[in-house]
């Protein structure tokens, strides 16, 4: 009898564990295993990172498939590193830009030259810096190549999210403040939230953008420095010095899968999640689906386990800071109007005071004849560049639109598109030079093509982000009115996507500028064609060492950049924010 009652108070004690929902199931069991694989996994990856610096010498990257899953592990890992610090950097710096006036003028021309600047420029001075902090030890290393992989993220994100919150529907902005809603209320509940959809499709395209330099950024070659990083870029680099096709096949087959693997497991949760963001009033027709997604949300312990954070967070997005009274309560408008022209003047002393510095380093080994090769160059890329985005506009904004007003098409093309954008330009490089020593074409028109390649995505990334966020009730009111064809295009979602293609193109165009590096010298073995532009100028003086032509020729590329955007981006950002708003 006592043991019958022993057992029967087992079981009653395990209904009521389940009642609570404290007994694990399948799905949590499935979760569980998948956490652990991938804590296996990263803790692996980073004590590789920390191993001696001596070793690199001794254990040469190898063509030898048996060792491409170590080496996506090692690249994946640099890749979130980078997007982990793109974030970081996104959310501090964009939001002081679109919050604060002063900061603006100083945060977008400096991010503005930031996005001209090739990651070989940032390879240049930053190599050295960041293996003498860790010496004898691979760590500097790496961090050098996240550096340079995090600078082919950032911008497109900080841009992206800058862009978000200051197209924040007026009237919600209104009912936040009716609602007594503090700053960090306000950003937590409204901005962030309504920014999200950019910023997560702008994240995925970052990701793919990293992609594309990873071969610049763990094969470095910096005058007599030469570090080559175990990873799928370092693979690809010797695959191309060697000749060898099937090497540059096993690695584009490496990438396709790591590409595939965090689509399913990271960015399709996230987009599942993203979705409940969207600005509208009326519900949506299909709602993306993940099947991590669903895993999560059907998991019983876990659910316990997070519980306790997720209301820790919750809690900390409705803290209620003591606000500071804005500035323009507490001085008169002639004050502020001073204040804003002192803080001008001293922003335009420091850029001058940073140009004279410039101007003195490259006069003692340059003289003003110089520079006329860089510039005519830079004209050159500049028509390039022009050219390129005008085209890809022209293509990916309608494929773009069709795409994101199709949850469902978007599910199937997203991963398609990350690879896509992922695609490194070098691998295409033997095609390319075997294709045009044949054929005896030019260079300078058939290896341009090469610097739209990864960039275009931008393009299309932002556009599929503007229409997927577009609100149902608007096209509704199209479809009612009967708006069709140009009419339909002109007045609903030209102006509705207008803000999200302005931040793709600004940041294809100087993702193009940075991709003119690559793409002006193509190398197949011992054949090396060049393209007469800046980014051959930049490539060369850096194999060289010649540091003086480097800082010469990032000058120039952010020169043209910089006027580019300031006399073409620029008012088109202005003219978003004021006439193109969904309001």
């Amino acid at each position: 009898m006592a043991f019958l009652s022993n057992r029967e108070a087992g079981r009653s004690a395990l209904a009521t564990l389940a009642r609570n929902r404290v007994l694990p199931n399948l799905y949590d069991l499935a979760a569980f295993a998948l956490l652990a694989a991938l804590a296996i996994l990263a803790l692996h990856g980073a004590a590789a990172m920390r191993a001696p610096l001596s070793g690199l010498p001794t254990e040469p990257v190898v063509l030898d498939p048996a060792l491409l899953p170590d080496y996506a592990l090692r690249t994946t890992m640099r890749m979130f590193a980078a997007i982990i610090a793109s974030l970081a950097f996104t959310f501090t710096i964009a939001t002081l830009a679109a919050k604060s006036r002063r900061a603006e003028m100083v945060i977008i021309p400096a991010l503005d030259i930031l996005q001209s600047v090739p990651v070989l420029g940032f390879l240049t001075f930053t190599v050295t810096f960041f293996m003498g902090l860790f010496p004898g030890s691979q760590l500097g290393a790496e961090c050098a190549s996240i550096f340079a992989i995090f600078t082919s993220q950032a911008w497109n994100m900080a841009f992206s999210f800058y862009q978000s919150l200051r197209t924040v529907p007026r009237d919600l902005d209104e009912v936040s403040r009716s609602f007594g809603l503090s700053s960090w209320q306000r950003f937590w509940r409204l901005e962030a939230p309504f920014a999200m959809p950019g910023l997560v499709w702008n994240t995925m395209m970052s990701m793919s953008g990293g992609w594309f330099f990873v071969v610049a950024s763990e094969a470095i070659t910096v005058g007599d420095t030469t570090v080559q990083l175990p990873g799928l870029g370092s693979w690809l680099a010797l695959a191309i010095k060697e000749q060898n096709f099937a090497a540059v096949a096993w690695a584009v087959l490496a990438m396709a899968i790591v590409i595939g693997l965090y689509d399913q497991l990271l960015f399709r949760p996230i987009v599942a999640w993203a979705d409940k963001f969207r600005f509208e009033q009326t519900a949506g027709q299909r709602k993306p689906r993940s099947w991590v997604h669903g895993l999560a949300r059907r998991t019983r312990l876990l659910k316990r386990l997070t519980a306790p954070l997720a209301w820790l967070g919750g809690r900390l997005l409705l803290v209620r800071f003591r606000s500071v009274p804005p500035l323009r309560h507490e001085v008169s408008a002639g004050t502020s109007e001073t204040l804003d022209r002192a803080w001008l003047v001293l922003i335009l002393a420091i850029g001058a005071w940073a140009m004279w510095t410039a101007i003195a380093y490259l006069g003692q080994s340059l003289s003003w004849s110089d520079a006329w090769d860089p510039l005519a160059r830079g004209l050159v890329t500049l028509l390039r560049v022009t050219l390129l985005i005008a085209v890809a506009s022209v293509i990916w904004i309608p494929v773009g639109v069709w795409i994101g007003l199709r949850p469902g098409i978007a599910e199937r093309v997203q991963p398609v598109a990350q690879f896509l954008a992922a695609f490194p330009a070098n691998v295409l490089f033997p095609f390319a030079v075997v294709a045009i020593v044949a054929t005896g074409a030019s260079p300078d028109i058939w290896l341009s093509p090469l610097m739209v390649l990864g960039t275009q995505w931008y393009i299309l990334f932002n556009v599929i982000a503007g229409a997927s966020a577009f609100p149902t009730d608007l096209r509704e009111a199209a479809s009612v009115y009967q708006l069709r064809s140009w009419t339909w295009w002109r007045r609903v979602m030209l102006p509705g996507i207008f803000p999200y293609y302005v931040t793709g193109a600004l940041t294809a165009s100087g993702g193009s500028w940075n991709a003119s590096i690559v793409a002006e010298v193509a190398s197949w073995g011992d054949t090396k064609l060049e393209a007469y532009g800046l980014g051959a100028y930049i490539a060369n003086a850096t194999e060289a060492g010649d540091f003086p032509r480097v800082v010469l020729g990032i000058a120039v590329m952010s020169l043209f950049v910089t006027l580019f955007n300031r006399l073409l981006w620029r008012p088109l950002y202005v003219m978003a924010e004021r006439r193109m708003r969904l309001d």
